[in-house]
């Protein structure tokens, strides 16, 4: 039953044009949901779902986590089973965080402590750009235009498009790179050939990480954070910050201003 269920959702995202990230995760959502009661969600009443979600919550699950199970389960009631007296459940609040940033000094450190050309190029490429791990996968020799000196981000986040900016002190690896490369082949490669994954890519950061003594909670993505906020504290408008990462909302990259407020910064602690 649950397997049907399963082929049935995500042909239908598929059909929607949902992304493979998105499929899966709403897949993973609902599969926990089936396994936690037992019976077919078709059969659940809303009380029981929500005693679902709290226990999740009791769990120590994040908000942002429940948002994406609640985002599945409203998918499945509203547009699977078709209920017309569906009522959507509410996102819980999200917790308000800070992104982790790194200063110039530490992505120095970080670059310079990768031995590997390759997987330093992917460092400084990802910061340098404003890349998402997933987007430094799915780019191929074709997206950067190393005369106009942009990068395109093809399919990104929400299956948009966008350009980004591309730096002049990468030119000669990047044409390193791609020498004996067509231009639909990844720009990062395995070694046994095609993309690296996801995972890989963390990996390498995290050991950078590691041999660069830096000692702050940073993911892959606090590359991204630290492209951000750096252009912002060079002076760059916030609207060109928000097309560099392909933000469609502006408030999502104003967060970064609360980490780069120059005022803040020139007080001095009265100890």
């Amino acid at each position: 039953m649950e397997m049907k269920l399963m082929d049935v959702l995500q042909r239908e995202m598929r059909v929607r044009n949902y992304s493979l990230k998105t499929i899966k995760a709403y897949s993973r959502a609902i599969a926990g949901m089936c396994l936690f009661f037992k019976k077919p969600p078709r059969d659940l009443e809303r009380d029981q779902i929500l005693e679902y979600f709290d226990a999740k919550v009791e769990h120590g699950l994040s908000s942002q986590s429940i948002a994406l199970a609640m985002n599945a389960v409203n998918f499945l009631y509203r547009d699977l089973y078709k209920k017309a007296d569906f009522e959507p459940f509410r996102h819980p609040r999200k917790t308000k965080r800070l992104p982790v940033v790194l200063t110039r000094d530490e992505i120095k450190r970080l670059i310079d402590n990768v031995i590997n050309v390759q997987h330093r190029l992917m460092i400084s490429l990802s910061y340098s750009a404003g890349l998402r791990v997933s987007e430094v996968v799915n780019l191929r020799v074709a997206d950067l235009d190393c005369e106009e000196m942009i990068l395109m981000v093809r399919q990104g986040k929400g299956k948009k498009d966008r350009l980004t900016v591309l730096s002049s002190k990468l030119i000669s690896d990047i044409s390193t790179l791609v020498v004996g490369k067509s231009g639909k082949s990844y720009f990062f490669e395995s070694n046994r050939g095609g993309k690296l994954t996801v995972r890989s890519m963390q990996k390498i950061f995290h050991q950078a990480l590691q041999n660069a003594e830096i000692k702050k909670p940073a993911t892959f993505h606090s590359l991204r954070h630290s492209f951000a906020t750096h252009l912002l504290e060079n002076g760059t408008d916030v609207r060109y910050v928000q097309v560099l990462l392909g933000h469609a909302n502006i408030r999502t990259t104003q967060l970064y201003t609360q980490v780069t407020n120059p005022a803040l910064k020139n007080i001095v602690s009265p100890l």
